[in-house]
């Protein structure tokens, strides 16, 4: 893992776990290993041979095309939760949408709000494509405080547009089954607050993982370049 500084305090020293530095999917520190496991670790392997490429390709240290980053990794993971409004969701239910599904919770004092804050500029910056083409999906990692309640009131308060953004949630069991499955480690500790990985995954219209952020301090321009480039994509087909 890497050091950390005493002056940044207790709570970001607990929720960064898994990668403070941000940007696409690296190897995450001691904590956030025990989660490199299925879509994950597939990525690593493909950023791995995409970087092994690129030393090998001619002209190497030209940034390549958007396109060709954005490899197949593999079926995300589906899901049904909660919205914020009391809705069932299914991710499948969002086919035909480019989505990128991030890991919060509501009372988290620093991190998470500034993630939301990234997404809700983000959010800004894509104008009529938030909604109709691209939806946010911003599962909890405490489904026990975080009723659908709490969850719109966060929402609210980040000024999320609720037609392309949900806040999820559910039992216990539905929310560590997407957390296994998306290779999110979480822990509470006693004092409330969660250990759990940042990572921001973004899923194509036919329901294809195709890239993973991990951290929060990734370029938000990186990340808005990707979105776009899988709207390309569902322009040409």
């Amino acid at each position: 893992m890497a050091p950390r500084s005493r002056a940044r305090g207790r709570h970001r020293l607990r929720c960064e776990t898994g990668g403070r530095r941000g940007g696409r999917v690296r190897p995450p520190g001691r904590e956030g290993s025990r989660s490199l496991n299925g879509p994950t670790r597939a990525s690593v392997i493909a950023s791995l041979l995409i970087a092994l490429g690129a030393w090998a390709a001619p002209g190497f240290g030209h940034a390549p095309k958007p396109d060709a980053r954005l490899t197949k990794i593999g079926t995300a993971p589906d899901f049904t939760l909660t919205t914020q409004d009391g809705a069932r969701l299914s991710l499948r239910d969002l086919r035909g949408k480019v989505v990128a599904v991030t890991f919060i919770y509501a009372s988290c004092a620093d991190t998470c709000p500034l993630l939301t804050a990234k997404m809700a500029a983000l959010q800004a910056r894509l104008g009529r494509e938030f909604g109709s083409r691209v939806f946010f999906a911003s599962v909890t990692v405490d489904p026990e405080r975080d009723t659908p309640e709490v969850l719109k009131r966060y929402a609210e308060a980040h000024a999320a547009n609720p037609s392309g953004w949900a806040f999820l949630t559910g039992t216990p069991t539905e929310i560590q089954d997407v957390q296994r499955r998306y290779g999110v480690y979480a822990r509470k500790n006693p004092s409330g607050d969660v250990d759990h990985t940042f990572l921001t995954s973004l899923v194509d219209r036919d329901g294809v993982l195709r890239v993973q952020y991990l951290g929060v301090r990734f370029d938000p321009d990186e990340l808005l370049g990707d979105l776009k480039s899988l709207l390309r994509e569902m322009s040409r087909q």
